[in-house]
């Protein structure tokens, strides 16, 4: 008599001969040992059995184990581990390997294998103004946010955001618009991390007076989502012309006291980056003690060599944003330059109204063609580099690097996967390259924050799409009537 179990990866023939319970061990499928056992005299005695296999450790439970083709995990740059698996527990990443080992030694409550896949970071966009994907097609569009700009308006249009997101890979996301508490209580609820902006400047707004009552309500949202796991806060002034020194240098003390991040748009366009008074905005902006690691300047698309002398200097970040520059008329931010120098570079999207779409994987592409060779920078920029300023750049920027932007053991399991398996990726010998030059947001099908799925097979699970349609559709009904 003979019964077959299966023991860790081998299959395990119990055989009873003369009374006495032996054992055989094949390491391939149960079937092949039942074939191959008879006649053969390779059985092990039981205590032997035992003896070899008493000594197995168990294995490792997990909540989540995503197998893939390839795994890019950003740092080291430019590295692509070809069939590994990225394991996750509590919303944290765990382990990292090659495949075979992480199965032998997790047993996770759920396993997802994409076999032409690429895993890595989920995207950072790390300046948008999500709200006014409401008004996209607008014109004027100016005049429509100064209208229809309220509570309501930028909780709506911040779920349609977040869902658009989502669907494009991004797992994080910076926004600025008036009545950021209505944009952190839907991230928040949404489980997706997200930097909100605190408006600050020296003219009312319909959120506040003035720059003491803007200091004010920043300061009390600060508190109430102090220990938020999905909120963080920084102080996003409007231009630096648009603000006095007395205001800017006492947002400098309360950043200080806050341990804050401030973040500003800076020559971002030939007329905003003229000197006034003697100084380019950059320079006031240095001689006022905002410039300092924790400082992220937008757009920059207008720097002379003594910026960059700054830059370089100061430690702070730049998030670029190629396309809304383009349709601006703006420039381009010099990506390439402030990569080979040695400056974080994140990428945003700006507001729907100028890109068009909340798409981080598309301004990565932009950021790429524009950044070609020239005679500061020969090699140009490579796919790898700009996946790195879409991901860990941009969780630099916004102060979360410590959380998100790579794959690592210990950080948040904010990831997503890009499906390669089609015609056009093949053959596939840089999956960096195919996702940047040949993928679409189309070909992110599934997408995890926290390790929580957000969206699977291209199906969104955080957001209803029929829900977040209609609600597009009940707003552009509102908005177009007025400004057809």
């Amino acid at each position: 008599m003979c019964t077959l179990i299966r023991l860790a990866h081998h299959a395990v023939m119990l055989v009873v001969t003369a009374g006495r319970l032996r054992t055989r061990v094949c390491p391939d499928d149960a079937r092949s040992c039942h074939r191959r056992s008879v006649g053969h005299p390779d059985i092990l005695p039981t205590h032997v059995f035992f003896a070899r296999f008493a000594h197995m450790p168990p294995k490792e439970s997990a909540d989540l184990l995503i197998e893939a083709r390839w795994v890019l995990p950003m740092l080291p740059v430019n590295t692509a581990l070809a069939d590994h698996a990225v394991v996750v527990s509590g919303g944290r990443i765990v382990a990292v390997g090659p495949s075979v080992g992480i199965n032998a030694r997790f047993e996770p409550r759920e396993r997802v294998v994409r076999p032409d896949h690429a895993l890595m970071p989920g995207f950072v966009n790390a300046h948008a103004r999500g709200a006014t994907c409401l008004l996209r097609g607008v014109t004027p569009a100016g005049a429509a946010e100064a209208r229809w700009v309220s509570p309501d308006f930028v909780k709506d249009g911040t779920r349609v955001a977040i869902a658009e997101m989502l669907q494009a890979g991004i797992t994080c996301f910076a926004t600025l618009d008036l009545f950021p508490e209505e944009a952190a209580r839907v991230a928040a609820a949404a489980h997706v991390r997200a930097a909100i902006g605190l408006p600050v400047g020296d003219e009312p707004t319909a959120w506040a007076s003035g720059a003491t009552e803007h200091l004010a309500k920043a300061e009390q949202l600060w508190d109430t989502y102090r220990s938020n796991p999905w909120i963080t806060f920084y102080f996003a002034p409007p231009t630096a012309d648009a603000v006095s020194n007395a205001t800017l240098s006492r947002l400098r003390r309360v950043a200080d006291e806050l341990d804050a991040r401030v973040a500003m748009p800076v020559h971002e366009s030939p007329l905003r980056a003229q000197s006034r008074e003697g100084h380019r905005p950059l320079h006031r902006l240095r001689a006022l003690g905002l410039l300092r690691p924790g400082f992220s300047a937008l757009h920059m698309t207008q720097l002379d060599e003594s910026d960059f002398e700054v830059v370089a200097r100061t430690g702070l970040c730049v998030v670029a944003c190629p396309q809304s520059d383009l349709r601006r008329g703006a420039g381009s931010c010099p990506v390439a330059r402030l990569d080979s120098d040695g400056v974080t570079v994140g990428l945003g999207t700006n507001g729907p109204i100028g890109a068009a779409a909340l798409d981080v994987l598309a301004e990565a592409r932009a950021a790429a063609l524009l950044a070609g060779p020239d005679d500061a920078t020969p090699s140009g920029l490579g796919a790898g580099a700009v996946l790195r300023m879409a991901t860990l750049g941009g969780a630099i920027a916004l102060g979360l690097s410590s959380h998100i932007g790579s794959i690592e053991a210990g950080k948040a399991a904010d990831l997503v996967c890009f499906d390669l398996g089609g015609l056009a990726f093949q053959p596939c010998g840089q999956p960096a390259d195919a996702i940047v030059f040949a993928a679409t947001r189309a070909q992110a099908t599934d997408v995890w924050t926290s390790g929580r799925a957000a969206v699977n097979a291209g199906v969104s699970l955080a957001f209803d799409e029929q829900e977040t349609s209609a609600l597009v559709r009940q707003w552009a009904g509102r908005i177009g009537g007025e400004f057809a």
